[in-house]
């Protein structure tokens, strides 16, 4: 959930350390620091909040040297200060670490017997001080390493640097990713390919339990039984011009107007645009005879699973169960062998995410990884990749990422059907239009964007906010609260609709806006009695459908947005639109950070 950085080489380090970490803010951002060699000695500068306050120090207080380290922090052990900011040192060592040392306070107390004084909260001090006692005691940085790998518990990612060994950095990853990079007479570590995309772009990838020596010639890979190894060397296909926010005022909007085009890059692997043929890579698992799937996603990627159930069962009459990741092996599920089971991740690092998976694969299950990282973990541990093809999303509140993996889960859905013979030759080429129309109907979604800034007044002033929908707009509606909540820190729940009387109905009042998303489907006339049901009690109803819905009830709302019409089945991703950008424009309102919400991280790598 940190993020890491980290060059051994000839150049001054410090400038390019800050570019790395810049690219890694979206990981976390409650303070940064950068550690160097200077003449052999550890120095370091750390600040604490954005990256822009570490750049203002080091304007005043310049650091030298040409091999380094540098963290951006998403706080777990401590308070987000300076004083628990990474680098974390000691006379010998200088380290920064992503992920939680599960037995840090074991080793604490048996470091302070040894007469080790502990100066910060975190729990990453303790691998700091580890590594001084072993070197103390004579041990070679190298075996240092090796002998503190079998003494830390926990899932992590280490980078670290040793006094007067300038031609050293050292780095270790145990759950969390690293990636190593290799450069011309230099070598780079960072927390993703992302971050070292400036500075070259061949990338390799540590394996679970791996630890790395890295010089300036460079880097030996050990296995978790200290062996040598080799570890696959390849090309990235990010480059570093890929994070730039054009003119647009943030990430996360410049994102949302990505949509079309990267929805049609996505299908594009899925579609032929000649035929509308939709193929998907080779599956570990036959859908004609296949029992059931299921989908097993954190946040945002819950809410694209949720939809997909929709899609599968109904199209497919396969059946499907969706599980949140942070639950799935808690629950000891029932996994039938040889079934098919579907991880959908942003990043393809989420730890809870990639947990499930590893547990899936233990119960015999295969497995599919739907992820916009072709290079991460989840990705190379699948049966099959079904890439989404979003490219770097820097907004932590996911917009794009989410539309994409709606994207190729609407491929899925339409496969099994044409695969178990569950729809007719008119229906499937009914929706393969429709699939192939969507970076369309998205764009004309965009158009509305004025009359949603304008209804984002309506919304801003509240305290709380209820999103209603039915069908597959049900988890729309819960995915357009919890966008509120990410970034405006309004108060927001989703609802089926018909479940509002239920227990919601209580909440309905004046200063109460409900969101209504209301695409003209078989459950319109039911979404359209709830609306009328809100507005006998005064609540004030934000009202997204298209032109004949808004015809039948948009003299009900206070704004009535009209999106474009669409076939049903395409309707959330559509709808999934302007939901993002009521919560931006009700965000920008209440001048919130929104590429970098309070308390969030992009991708998640402690549980």
């Amino acid at each position: 959930m940190c993020g890491i950085v980290g060059i051994v080489g000839k150049g001054p380090a410090t400038p390019r350390l800050v570019d790395g970490l810049l690219r890694l803010e979206y990981r976390g951002y409650d303070s940064a620091g950068v550690a160097t060699l200077v003449d052999g000695h550890i120095e370091r500068r750390r600040a604490e909040g954005r990256i822009r306050n570490l750049e203002a120090l080091l304007l005043e207080q310049p650091l030298a040297g040409s091999t380094g380290i540098g963290h951006t922090r998403w706080a777990t052990h401590g308070a987000p200060n300076e004083n628990n900011a990474h680098p974390h040192a000691t006379e010998k060592v200088a380290v920064v670490h992503n992920g939680i040392i599960e037995n840090f306070a074991e080793l604490k107390a048996e470091l302070v017997a040894k007469g080790r004084k502990f100066a910060t909260d975190t729990d990453t001090e303790v691998v700091a001080h580890l590594l001084t006692v072993l070197i103390l005691e004579g041990l070679s940085p190298e075996a240092a390493m090796a002998a503190a790998m079998h003494r830390l518990h926990g899932a992590f990612a280490l980078a670290v640097i040793v006094a007067g060994r300038p031609d050293l950095l050292l780095a270790a990853r145990r759950g969390s990713p690293l990636a190593i990079g290799y450069g011309e007479g230099e070598m780079y570590v960072g927390s993703d390919a992302l971050a070292l995309a400036p500075l070259t772009k061949m990338i390799s990838y540590l394996d679970d339990g791996d630890w790395a020596v890295l010089t300036t010639d460079g880097a030996q890979v050990y296995d978790q039984n200290d062996k040598k190894v080799a570890r696959e060397v390849r090309e990235t296909v990010l480059s570093g011009a890929l994070v730039g926010k054009g003119n647009f005022q943030h990430f996360m909007q410049k994102e949302i107007f990505e949509q079309p085009a990267v929805i049609g890059d996505t299908l594009r692997s899925y579609v032929n645009p000649a035929t509308h043929r939709v193929t998907l890579p080779e599956l570990p698992a036959d859908l004609a005879t296949l029992k059931r799937v299921q989908l097993v996603a954190c946040g945002t990627s819950f809410y694209a699973a949720s939809v997909a159930r929709y899609w599968i069962e109904q199209l497919a009459r396969l059946p499907c169960d969706v599980e949140i990741a942070s639950e799935f092996r808690y629950r000891d599920p029932v996994l039938e062998e040889g079934g098919l089971s579907m991880f959908v991740s942003q990043s393809g690092e989420t730890i809870d995410t990639l947990s499930a998976l590893r547990f899936a694969r233990g119960r015999g299950q295969k497995i599919a990884a739907i992820v916009n990282v072709p290079e991460s973990s989840m990705a190379r541990e699948a049966d099959a990749l079904l890439a989404t093809h979003a490219g770097p999303e820097i907004g932590v509140a996911s917009t794009k990422a989410f539309t994409t993996q709606l994207a190729v889960l609407a491929a899925f859905a339409f496969a099994a059907a044409r695969a178990r013979g569950t729809q007719s030759p008119e229906r499937l080429a009914t929706l393969a239009q429709a699939i192939a129309g969507i970076p369309e109907k998205v764009s004309g979604v965009l158009a509305a964007d004025d009359r949603i800034r304008a209804a984002a007044k309506i919304v801003a002033p509240a305290r709380d906010v209820l999103y209603l929908g039915r069908g597959t707009a049900f988890p729309i509606a819960m995915e357009g609260a919890l966008k509120l909540k990410e970034i405006s820190y309004i108060h927001a729940e989703g609802y089926a609709a018909g479940e509002m009387k239920h227990g919601p109905i209580a909440l309905i009042a004046p200063d109460v806006p409900v969101i209504v998303l209301a695409p003209n489907d078989e459950w319109f006339e039911k979404t359209a009695s709830n609306v009328q049901e809100v507005r006998a009690r005064g609540g004030q109803v934000v009202l997204f459908s298209d032109k004949a819905g808004i015809a039948k009830i948009g003299n009900l709302a206070v704004a009535a947005i009209e999106l474009p019409s669409c076939d049903p089945f395409v309707a959330p991703i559509l709808y999934s639109v302007p939901v993002q950008l009521l919560a931006y424009y009700v965000a920008l309102i209440k001048g919130t950070d929104i590429d970098k919400p309070r308390n969030l991280a992009k991708s998640v790598t402690v549980e």
